[in-house]
């Protein structure tokens, strides 16, 4: 069994009113609608610093970035003004 701990939250009244009515709709109660989107958001958020982690590490094994390590062009040559 998971362990849960209460909170206290100080919410406007109107955005709690409308929570519930989200709720209701969703059949599902205000705690429920709430560990539903906390647990979205954290999700989001470890995918993307896993993701990030990843890429950083692929920068870090390859110094070419994709070039063979030789560049071909030069800077006039992109940027023409």
């Amino acid at each position: 069994m998971i362990e849960k701990q209460n909170v206290t939250l100080s919410i406007p009244k109107n955005l709690l009113h409308k929570a519930k009515i989200v709720a209701t709709e969703q059949e599902t109660s205000l705690s429920g609608l709430m560990i539903a989107l906390l647990t979205e958001l954290v999700e989001e958020k470890e995918q993307y610093d896993a993701a990030k982690q990843r890429y950083l590490a692929l920068l870090a094994e390859d110094d070419d970035l994709g070039t063979g390590g030789s560049i071909t062009w030069a800077r006039e040559s992109l940027h023409e003004r």
